[in-house]
């Protein structure tokens, strides 16, 4: 039984939470910084509403075909309530590091991705249910779904969890998930920032769908950073390019020196020397190095 972390913050570039809260923060700071930019040039608020809001946030039924790409954008704005935001990437931080420390960073975006899209199509799959449970509400926005998800994930992957706080006080998962789920439950369908029931329910039929398919051998995000890679590949140079021109600059620093060992002057010591000026330049070298290299040049002369 897992009962608590003793990593430490993991690196950027292996830290899919911290790059999500990010994302969410710069979504939501676009977001309004577009409203309030127009409010400053006397834009009437309707139109903010129907050409940002309308193209971003899940629309009703009828709308929904003709925006269809709002099922993943949805998941990426927030309400006007900057707390809304907050107590979500707090939420975000607890489920999705617990994740990414069981399963691997690799794994927390995709949650949070497929669970968004299954929340948004649960919530249109409710629009058609008899009664008209959701009729009174004009578009769906919020992370929600998703974070629904990674802690279904998380609950899946390790139910027994503890965190702690200090070295005596532990809180159990479990009590947390249950503060959580009855927090979204309670202000499920009261206005724009509370996600509709459908949807939080889709965010947690996939969040545990996903760990079942891990378990069972898929790859649910192979895919995704299959994609990205290929993407970013055309503006890296491959590793054989760079090889060759770390080649071509560190030989011409050779043919202005030209050392070689002398002393008990080894090659390595000249070759991190003539590494540094490559890199840095001849002034980045001490004066020791410069004496070193200045002596293994003499050879030349001798």
């Amino acid at each position: 039984m897992l009962e608590r972390s003793r990593h430490g913050i993991p690196p950027f570039s292996e830290n899919a939470v911290l790059k999500l809260i990010i994302i969410q923060g710069v979504c939501y700071i676009m977001y309004h910084l577009t409203r309030v930019i127009l409010m400053i040039a006397d834009v009437e608020a309707a139109f903010f509403t129907e050409h940002f809001t309308g193209n971003l946030a899940m629309p009703a039924k009828d709308l929904f075909l003709s925006k269809f790409w709002t099922v993943i954008t949805y998941g990426w704005i927030h309400g006007e309530r900057f707390w809304t935001l907050f107590t979500n990437m707090v939420w975000l931080y607890a489920f999705g590091s617990l994740v990414q420390m069981l399963i691997g960073y690799r794994q927390v975006i995709p949650i949070f991705f497929y669970s968004v899209i299954v929340g948004g199509i649960f919530y249109q799959i409710s629009l058609y249910l008899p009664g008209g449970y959701f009729t009174g509400r004009e578009f769906m926005i919020g992370a929600n779904a998703g974070l629904v998800g990674l802690a279904v994930a998380a609950l899946t992957l390790s139910p027994g969890y503890k965190f702690y706080i200090g070295e005596a006080f532990k809180i159990p998962l479990a009590v947390i998930a249950i503060i959580f789920f009855g927090l979204q439950l309670l202000y499920a369908n009261v206005n724009a920032e509370g996600a509709p029931l459908f949807s939080l329910i889709g965010g947690a039929v996939m969040g545990y769908l996903y760990i079942v398919l891990l378990r069972n051998g898929y790859k649910p995000a192979d895919w995704i950073y299959s994609l990205s890679e290929k993407v970013q590949r055309p503006f890296e140079p491959d590793e054989e390019t760079a090889s060759k021109r770390r080649n071509v600059k560190r030989g011409k620093v050779q043919s202005m020196y030209q050392p070689k060992p002398k002393q008990g002057i080894t090659q390595n010591r000249i070759d991190e020397i003539l590494d540094k000026i490559n890199l840095k330049g001849y002034d980045s070298l001490s004066k020791e190095e410069k004496e070193i290299l200045m002596k293994a040049g003499q050879q030349k002369d001798n």
